[in-house]
């Protein structure tokens, strides 16, 4: 069945924090944050803002715009890696918070690729029949988990959810996904867990987003280069047929190098990682909201969400908005 997007939305942190307040922290610098990766601030929650919290909120928005009721949504799923417990899943706590009625509901883990996977997988539910309506989320409180004292690290990351509302339409929106895993590079960006404190048989001091900088930017450019090459390939599609680049907000480098290889202008990019720095899974579907409520991306336009993350995972999504 065809399956659109039938709404979108959003939520950020009050608090912000720029450059200037990092480099109070570690040894950096804004010009030296702005030219490696593109970030001027970014948003970190507050203790009252969990990750349930934002969750729920960018949901509201997204339930709202599509104009569906809470008791029509038959499927949650969140995609997160910074859940506030192991269990239970903050899908069921967003339907609890947002009054949905018995469903399915449970989270999906692929770090930065988690909304590309999310809406993959709720899309099956949809193509099968199983349900009319799904709330997919992607949510991170990824502050939580930084060490502070890194600036390899903890200059690149914010907070933030976004939310999108898949439907059963007449027509189709989401054309096709492709979605892709290397998991021997697992040991190149991970987070240890405290119950396992030698994950991948690696001598490990805390439980901190732990990264290789260079390796991960390498293979990133290079796989995101492959799957959005396969993606117009498989699908019959032209690169000027695209109209809206949304990719994971990580780096400008990685984010211009993709660009290029579409023969895209920037201005056709979706590019919010000056102001939300990288928000894990959230990054693609805030960009999404905040691309469509600013009026930029209008029905019919064609959409390629592209994105890459721990595990390695990766994988794109071609959509008809």
């Amino acid at each position: 069945m065809p399956v659109k997007i039938s709404g979108t939305g959003s939520y950020l942190p009050e608090r912000i924090v720029d450059n200037h307040e990092i480099a109070t922290r570690v040894e950096t610098s804004d010009e030296w944050i702005r030219q490696r990766v593109g970030i001027i601030e970014r948003r970190i929650a507050s203790e009252q803002e969990t990750c349930a919290f934002i969750a729920t909120a960018a949901g509201q928005k997204a339930l709202e715009a599509s104009g569906i009721s809470a008791d029509q949504i038959g499927l949650v799923i969140v995609a997160t890696s910074t859940s506030d417990y192991m269990m239970p899943s903050m899908a069921c706590a967003v339907q609890a918070n947002l009054g949905i009625p018995d469903c399915t509901a449970f989270d999906v883990n692929a770090a930065c690729s988690g909304f590309v996977y999310a809406v993959t997988v709720a899309k099956q539910f949809l193509d099968n029949g199983s349900v009319q309506h799904a709330l997919v989320i992607g949510a991170e409180r990824i502050s939580r988990i930084l060490n502070w004292e890194d600036r390899g690290t903890c200059v690149l990351f914010g907070d933030g959810a976004g939310a999108v509302v898949l439907s059963v339409d007449a027509e189709p929106g989401i054309i096709a996904t492709h979605l892709h895993s290397a998991g021997q590079y697992r040991d190149l960006l991970y987070v240890p867990n405290s119950l396992s404190p030698q994950p991948f048989q690696k001598e490990v001091p805390d439980s901190h987003l732990t990264m290789e900088g260079n390796k991960v930017f390498k293979f990133a450019v290079s796989m995101l280069e492959e799957v959005v090459e396969e993606t117009l390939h498989k699908n019959n599609i032209s690169k000027d047929q695209i109209d809206w680049l949304i990719p994971h907000q990580a780096n400008e480098r990685i984010i211009t190098a993709t660009a290029k290889k579409l023969g895209m202008s920037m201005d056709k990019v979706v590019l919010t990682l000056p102001y939300h720095g990288n928000t894990s899974a959230a990054s693609i579907p805030l960009a999404l909201d905040t691309a469509v409520r600013d009026g930029r991306i209008k029905r019919g336009d064609l959409l390629l969400l592209e994105a890459f993350g721990a595990g390695f995972v990766w994988g794109a999504v071609l959509v008809k908005y």
